[in-house]
């Protein structure tokens, strides 16, 4: 027996009268669903965002009498906790909300490398814990069995992506590659270079600048001096916006400029105005695709309804996928007939099912298999899906400066 397989024994052994306190906890007539958020710090939009889908979950099932289990019947309530865009805390947070805050479930922090770092403390409790913003596969090789996560992995964001690209330019070689220095980007990055390298593209450039920078320009000069066709940059929100902002003042333009994950809010857009024009990426969810699902919001067009009635805007894939977490959540609750821990969690692990987000069907670590990312590019200031062809909203247009 390996080490990793003799402490997840022990883990599972600890946990076993916890389990029994979730149940008992839940007996109130409340699930409790702890949220470990980056509410403040350089990760906050994209935490504000998890929180809304969380929130828009939770408001619609209780307005619809709540969740039922067996003969009986629950509301729901979030714990947040705040960690600051701090992993530590994050881990720390989570532990937290087990232990003390005695929550039922967990929704994992925000992120690869946070939901990653945080998986321990879900298989330590025996916790069903879902991460709605978590692609990298080595959040989920770990070994772990209460972990489950609503993305595909990385590969299925760059394999059509190339594609597309070279399907329309086929003469198209040099590639540049930029990435922040965390989990998620730089496995990103290295899906991208495969990707690349399978068609026979050049390299011309991969580098990974430091979480926190808030000066691009010695890279993006590097970037230009390399010449490239194609800049593919990864990263959040505010590093992406910077990034753009500083090609345009530094005079790099190229063939295809793709940004993951950021083109796909309307921040990103209404911040860099018309530099967000021809910008391509790639997210796990787009409102234009359309589901029926089994779920408490019933189909795609319901919950775009929904969400923007509350909100006052169109949803993104983390607020989607945040709120699939909770339908993932709820349907294996009611599949399960109790709230017992380990019961929810081999119904999360058996589901099949369609819901708004899409359909639902987890593979043997944990992590989705059944999803078609969507790839857009902005056009219009809105972004507009080209792929894939059921949903297609426009043709791919090339030339960024």
């Amino acid at each position: 027996m390996t080490i990793q397989k003799v402490i997840l024994a022990a883990l599972g052994a600890a946990a076993l009268s916890f389990a029994t306190m979730g149940s008992a906890a839940a007996a109130d007539g409340v699930i409790k669903v702890g949220a470990p958020l980056p509410l403040t710090g350089p990760l906050s939009p994209e935490g504000l965002k998890q929180k809304q889908g969380y929130d828009i979950w939770a408001e619609t099932v209780n307005a619809k009498g709540g969740i039922k289990a067996g003969g009986d019947t629950y509301k729901v309530e979030i714990v947040y906790v705040d960690y600051a865009s701090n992993t530590p805390k994050a881990v720390q947070s989570a532990d937290r909300l087990i232990s003390q805050d005695k929550v039922n479930f967990l929704f994992s922090p925000f992120g690869s490398g946070a939901a990653k770092a945080a998986g321990g403390v879900s298989e330590k409790y025996g916790i069903p814990t879902i991460a709605a913003t978590a692609s990298s596969e080595a959040v989920y090789n770990q070994g772990y069995k209460y972990l489950f996560g609503t993305f595909t992995p990385n590969r299925t964001l760059t394999e059509p992506l190339a594609d597309i690209v070279l399907g329309k330019k086929p003469g198209l070689k040099r590639v540049a590659i930029l990435s922040r220095n965390d989990l998620f980007p730089t496995a990103l990055a290295k899906e991208m270079a495969k990707s690349a390298e399978k068609r026979g593209l050049d390299i011309v450039m991969s580098e990974k600048y430091a979480i926190g920078t808030m000066d691009h320009s010695s890279t993006v000069t590097q970037l230009k001096a390399s010449n490239p066709e194609w800049v593919f940059a990864t990263g959040y929100i505010n590093d992406l916006i910077l990034i753009r902002k500083q090609m345009k003042d530094l005079g790099v333009g190229a063939e295809v400029v793709t940004m993951i994950a950021g083109p796909a809010y309307q921040e990103f857009i209404d911040a860099s105005g018309p530099l967000a024009e021809n910008i391509t990426s790639s997210a796990w969810w787009h409102p234009a695709v359309r589901y029926k699902g089994d779920d408490v919001f019933g189909t795609t067009e319901n919950f775009n309804k929904l969400f923007e009635a509350k909100y006052g805007a169109a949803a993104d894939y983390v607020q989607a996928s945040a709120a699939a977490a909770g339908v993932i959540l709820q349907l294996a609750i009611e599949a399960a007939g109790t709230v017992e821990p380990a019961k929810v969690r081999d119904a999360i692990a058996a589901l099949d099912t369609t819901t708004f987000y899409g359909p639902i069907k987890f593979g043997d670590t944990g992590q989705i298999t059944s999803l078609e990312p969507p790839t857009f590019q902005i056009q219009g200031s809105k972004p507009m899906v080209v792929y894939p062809d059921g949903i297609k909203q426009a043709d791919i247009n090339f030339g960024v400066k």
